[in-house]
């Protein structure tokens, strides 16, 4: 009976795209891309998370490297963010109640900037203006009247003191310690030689006098202290009323301009209190001396006073923004989340004020949307606790990192919190949203939205049309060539390859993008206008070429037969396997020896690979289930008694995967049956304990391996590859491959069952089970069970059901037969 194997056609083995369905010339035809493709789940979870304003709605946007998601995300909020409202701007001005903690003003957009240079020009005013104003003639002269009008009176009460300390028999003079009382005689003062002359009761009499002529002296100079504070107070006021005269007007005029805002018109008035308080600053900028210390008997300048706390620190400007901000943090450290606040030296000393202040993304993106990578986040030592800290508490309190450790702390501002509303968007791998997701209990709290981006889209006219036009956004912006329909075409047939279906296209733009900046290069290379198919192929090609050194290495080890992989003849118990390494970007198919040994024995299948501690679980798992494939089919009437080894051969590193079992279950039972399998033939597929096949990854990088193999020891028209039928539409191949197929010179088998790959691999029926219980003779299932029944009753005749091993049996029949 003929066996019906079913072949794989060309027109199956890569889906190519008709250029006759493309609907243009050339890419300067169409309108260029102007949206994001298949990302539709994605973006309804942005749109989502943008229009909900309650808590803790902020995104994580998740997928793999080169889907656009930064791209996307930035471009969707800049649009959306140019429909909002744009923020205030935010300042910090000085506290005059405690210089530590400088207060937050909020003010509409535009009037941050504004106010900041309003202050600076009325500093420049009140630096100018009120030494210019202390320094008139009439200033002078009102000053000059009080304090003649004090040293009059001054003058008047200590004459009259003189006269009645005269009278008194005294006469006063000025000493170290003050006024001294000496006592006179007509007018003038007695020697110490005159009063030593003096009788016992005169000199009694003088300090009795003394005594009482001191509470005179006493009550005239508090009255003299009186006149000179009066003095002073009439001076401090004339200045404070000159001062106000010479720049009170521009502060009334801040005051009109910013009248709505409270805040603003308080500060105000603090600044005008301070400035009549600090008249002497002023003054000192008009003589250019400042104060001096004295150091060790020398005397140190002091500097001149800086007037920061009339100035304003600007940290959030609006007055250029559109909409809403939309900031991409891409060095998310703490400092350039959160601020600083920054230190200079002065005088061997690390000083700041609050005009040190700087503010970080946060602060710019309030009102908008941060965008922040969410792995660079995670590696920036306490950014990820000030994030959740900051959407938490709805708030942005600037903290120095010194005092975050706790490793020590110095006096420093503390300024005044900021509130936030803002919506926080996290772009980073999926691995990282899982890990979050699971162990940090605040993530799913703080990050309830999750944007997932696909990498792949459906391969219809309309994706179709967005590749070429994207590939025409790309042309314009980059002033590449414009690709004919041939080479959009090829561009196309590679976002299927890429994808792995030929049912899908791949939404990895940077691999796109990539092959179209490439085959610009080569097409301008040759002087073309535009660029080709053949500049496509030859951009892919070089693209593989760059980075398939070890693929190639590999190919020659096979070839000069170190690497030990059969394309002709026939082996019982071996079987070429297909593996698919991934080396960087390149993931290529690899074939590999896998054989299988059986003996009698009850120690059922060996996974060598797993004895050897080179096996994953998945492929421990593979080998599993080819027992309970063979108990299922063969050990309905009898026990499974044997012994099988299974090994990949020349294999110095881990297995894993289940893509083989399908493979080891051919040598399995190649082996048992002692019917050799075709070596022109390489296998892939995953198998059941039914015995059916499943599809497997890689599996157009596993044909293409084993064709090199061939194609390099020559062609000979019966070689081929057994793959799952599940998965002829994840065949992209290559283009060679295709012709070698059409040609007759390769050939792909597709199957759904062991049964059909067996008959593949050996040419012979598998067999199907008879209403009594047996295989029809001659078929592969009919000697495997057989053979199977042979070894269980061998095993019975030699009392060896106790599971002793088959080389212990021939040992024991060894040892009768020298008996005998």
């Amino acid at each position: 009976m003929a066996l019906k194997i079913m072949e794989l056609e060309p027109k199956d083995l890569r889906k190519t795209c008709n250029i006759d369905d493309l609907e243009f010339e050339c890419t300067s035809c169409i309108d260029p891309l102007d949206e994001t493709v298949g990302q539709d789940r994605a973006l309804r979870a942005i749109e989502f998370g943008v229009g909900i304003k309650s808590h803790g709605y902020n995104i994580y946007a998740l997928g793999p490297i080169g889907t656009g998601k930064t791209t996307f995300i930035k471009n969707y909020l800049k649009d959306k963010a140019k429909l909002l409202p744009t923020p205030d701007d935010w300042c910090y001005i000085y506290n005059f109640s405690d210089d530590y903690r400088p207060i937050a003003l909020r003010l509409p957009a535009g009037k941050g900037i504004e106010f900041q240079s309003d202050m600076d020009k009325l500093l420049g005013y009140l630096k100018t203006e009120i030494p210019k104003a202390l320094d008139t003639e009439d200033f002078e002269r009102e000053r000059n009247e009080i304090y003649q009008q004090y040293q009059k009176e001054r003058s008047e009460r200590m004459s009259k003191l003189d006269e009645e300390a005269s009278e008194a028999g005294f006469a006063l003079q000025t000493g170290p310690t003050g006024l001294v009382l000496i006592p006179a005689y007509q007018g003038q003062p007695l020697t110490p030689q005159q009063l030593s002359q003096l009788r016992p009761e005169q000199r009694r009499e003088l300090e009795n006098k003394a005594t009482e002529f001191q509470e005179n002296i006493a009550s005239t100079m508090r009255k003299i202290r009186d006149l000179e504070k009066e003095a002073k107070e009439k001076v401090s006021k004339l200045e404070q009323e000159t001062v106000v005269f010479a720049v009170g007007h521009f502060i009334n005029d801040l005051k009109e301009k910013y009248g709505e805002i409270n805040d603003i018109i308080t500060y105000l008035d603090n600044v005008q209190k301070d400035v009549i308080d600090n008249i002497d600053d002023f003054r000192r900028l008009q003589s250019g001396n400042g104060n001096s210390a004295e150091v060790m008997g020398m005397k140190i300048p002091m500097p001149q006073p800086t007037f920061n706390k009339y100035k304003v620190n600007l940290i959030v400007d609006n007055s250029k923004t559109q909409g809403a901000p939309v900031i991409i943090e891409s060095n998310p450290t703490y400092s350039n989340l959160i601020g600083r606040i920054d230190r200079q030296v002065r005088f061997g000393a690390l000083t700041t004020d609050f005009t040190m202040i700087k503010g970080g993304s946060l602060h710019h993106a309030n009102g908008g949307f941060l965008i922040i990578p969410a792995e660079s986040l995670l590696r920036n030592m306490l950014s990820w606790e000030a994030i959740k800290r900051v959407i938490d508490n709805k708030e942005i309190k600037i903290t120095e990192i010194m005092q975050e450790l706790s490793f020590f702390s110095t006096v420093s501002v503390e300024p005044e919190a900021i509130p936030i509303d803002l919506k926080i968007i996290l772009i980073g791998a999926p691995n990282i949203y899982y890990l979050l997701h699971d162990l940090d209990n605040d993530f799913q709290k703080l990050f309830k939205v999750m944007a997932d981006f696909d990498t792949l889209m459906e391969r219809n006219q309309e994706n179709i049309m967005k590749y070429a036009k994207f590939i025409c956004a790309r042309c314009l912006e980059e002033n590449l060539l414009h690709f004919h329909k041939s080479a959009v075409a090829k561009v196309v047939e590679y976002g299927s390859e890429v994808s792995g279906d030929q049912q899908k296209l791949t939404t990895r733009f940077i691999d796109i993008a990539d092959v179209i900046r490439e085959a610009s290069y080569w097409a301008q290379r040759e002087n073309k206008d535009r660029v080709y198919s053949e500049d496509v192929k030859k951009a892919i090609d070089e693209k593989v070429y760059r980075s398939n050194r070890i693929e190639k290495r590999i190919q020659e080890v096979i070839d000069n037969g170190t690497i030990m992989v059969d394309v002709d003849g026939a082996v019982v118990g071996q079987v070429n396997g297909l593996a698919v390494m991934q080396l960087g970007d390149r993931m290529f198919g690899k074939p590999s020896r896998i054989t299988v040994n059986t003996s009698l024995g009850n120690e059922g299948i060996i996974n060598i690979e797993r004895e050897a501690k080179m096996s994953g679980r998945i492929h421990d798992k593979g080998v599993l289930i080819l027992t309970g494939f063979l108990c299922e089919r063969y050990a309905q009437d009898k026990p499974i008694s044997l012994s099988a080894s299974i090994c990949f051969e020349q294999s110095y590193e881990g297995v894993d995967g289940d893509s083989a079992s399908s493979t080891e279950l051919y040598a399995l039972l190649s082996s048992i049956s002692k019917i050799p399998i075709k070596q022109n033939i390489a296998v892939t597929g995953s198998v059941n304990q039914k015995g059916e096949i499943q599809p497997i990854g890689g599996a157009t990088q596993k044909i293409e391996g084993f064709f090199d193999v061939c194609n390099a020891r020559g062609l000979t028209g019966d070689q081929g590859v057994i793959i799952p039928k599940k998965n002829i539409n994840n065949l992209m191949l290559r283009e060679d491959i295709v012709e070698a197929v059409k040609e007759g010179k390769f050939h792909i088998y597709p199957v759904s069952t062991i049964d059909q790959g067996i008959e593949v691999l050996t040419g012979i029926e598998a067999g199907k089970l008879k209403r009594d219980g047996t295989y029809p003779k001659g078929t592969i299932n009919y000697l495997v069970d057989k053979n199977l029944k042979e070894m269980a009753e061998k095993l019975k005749q030699y009392g060896h059901s106790d599971g002793k091993s088959a080389s212990n049996i021939v040992e024991e029949s060894e040892d009768e037969k020298n008996s005998g």
